[in-house]
């Protein structure tokens, strides 16, 4: 092998030492999935999942025959040393979320944490994210923005909306179908009418919704429609004009 030639990622994943590849799967769409996400999937000693029938769909619409391990958030530390056993042996280990990229409001940042203290290799496999997707359709500064993941169901939920209503930048944010219409009706009453509030529902999916306009508009448009309040929703809130 000539000394400059770049490593390939089949010559990577059989390298002595292990390594964790975070790899990012589709949010709904199936085809979203990269050939690089595949190519390690395919090629990793273990596969590491939250749900392991969530993650069978996907490996079978690709003839992917792979070794499938749980960890989820309610996973005990056995589970994680487990884990990293397997990469301090020298094995290969893919790690995704039930839907787009792990680490992002689920338990995969735990056990790269791990992987880390352990003086293991991480390495990213980029691709679908329900957030970057969102923040690309809605239209608003993305210079700049914060993250909220899931808000509070009681506790602290009423001061982390008061905390989105004050703030300069964009705010994104999960909700679920049950909290949503109560989420949209306390921002129709904390934002102006020149504040834009864009939601994105069952992004990529056969069902794919955005909604854009004032907080008053956005929550007439699901109150009208009760058919629409199902499924996965992602809010994105402008800064003040």
């Amino acid at each position: 092998m000539e000394q400059n030639q770049p490593i390939s990622q089949h010559q990577t994943l059989n390298h002595k030492q292990g390594i964790l590849f975070v790899v990012a799967t589709p949010i709904g769409n199936l085809g979203d999935v990269s050939g690089r996400a595949l190519e390690t999937l395919t090629t990793a000693d273990v596969v590491v999942c939250e749900d392991t029938r969530v993650t069978k769909k996907l490996l079978d619409r690709y003839n992917v025959q792979a070794r499938l391990l749980s960890v989820h958030q309610h996973s005990s530390q056995a589970r994680i040393t487990e884990v990293i056993g397997l990469l301090r042996n020298g094995k290969t280990v893919a790690l995704v979320a039930d839907a787009g990229t792990p680490g992002v409001s689920d338990p995969g940042g735990m056990l790269a944490a791990a992987a880390y203290d352990a003086g293991v290799k991480v390495v990213a496999v980029p691709g679908p994210s329900a957030v970057t997707a969102a923040l690309s359709v809605s239209g608003l500064p993305t210079d700049r923005f914060t993250f909220l993941g899931w808000l509070p169901h009681k506790k602290g939920r009423q001061t982390m909306l008061q905390a989105l209503v004050d703030s300069s930048y964009t705010i994104i944010f999960f909700e679920s179908p049950h909290r949503i219409m109560k989420t949209l009706e306390r921002l129709k009453e904390l934002l102006d009418d020149g504040r834009m509030v864009v939601v994105c529902r069952e992004l990529t999916k056969v069902f794919e919704e955005t909604v854009r306009g004032s907080a008053g508009y956005v929550y007439d448009v699901f109150a009208n429609n009760p058919g629409k309040v199902r499924g996965e929703f992602v809010v994105v809130v402008g800064p003040p004009v």
